[in-house]
């Protein structure tokens, strides 16, 4: 069995569940995590951030709920609502920072959330890559190049294509997959006792 993370780093509710999958990912050290991107702001969805009218109080609810931190840099880049959030650019720089590092994949989806929400860097922009591969330790050049090349369109476009063969239709949602078998663990939003606790029901026989 193995765990699959479907999330996109412009989702607020994603970047709200940092903190548990981290945790279900301490507590669970010997099981595997595959990071897909969903594409949550492709096609027309990929429109200037004024024409999603509920961003603030969706952020200010998450940010209740979860404790995750909205960052002032990230409110600055928003705040005149011309920001586009593209979410075929976030899913080459997350296939580009996973190749890099594939069991760091978590770690380094959830630094490309805090890039944005908190520290208010374009995901669409090489330089967020360089940034968050060089605090990685990671040879920025290298995921630079990857993030840039002419197969990360595709690379993007096949974890949207697994997100949707696994049924995903909305963002965080966390799965148990063990063979043909997913099996939703959270979805939005949980506790990391509450994901045991489906953990645990899955692994009684």
């Amino acid at each position: 069995m193995k765990l699959v993370y479907v999330f996109d780093a412009y989702c607020g509710w994603s970047h709200g569940f940092s903190a548990t999958l981290h945790e279900v990912v301490a507590r669970h050290p010997g099981l595997p995590v595959e990071v897909v991107s969903g594409g949550l702001f492709i096609g027309s969805r990929r429109v200037p951030i004024r024409e999603f009218g509920y961003v603030q109080g969706a952020n200010a609810k998450i940010a209740e709920l979860t404790g995750a931190e909205f960052g002032a840099a990230y409110e600055e880049l928003i705040a005149d609502g011309s920001f586009v959030m593209d979410s075929a650019a976030a899913a080459r720089g997350v296939a580009a920072l996973r190749q890099a590092a594939p069991d760091r994949a978590v770690e380094l989806a959830t630094a490309l959330q805090h890039a944005f929400y908190v520290d208010g860097h374009s995901l669409s922009e090489t330089v967020t890559y360089r940034r968050v591969a060089e605090a990685a330790g990671l040879d920025a050049d290298a995921v630079a190049a990857t993030f840039e090349g002419p197969e990360a369109p595709a690379v993007a476009a096949d974890d949207f294509r697994r997100a949707a063969e696994l049924g995903v239709t909305g963002f965080p949602t966390l799965l148990a997959v063990d063979g043909d078998s997913a099996t939703p663990l959270a979805y939005g939003h949980a506790t990391a006792d509450e994901i045991d606790e489906r953990l645990a029901a899955l692994r009684t026989p």
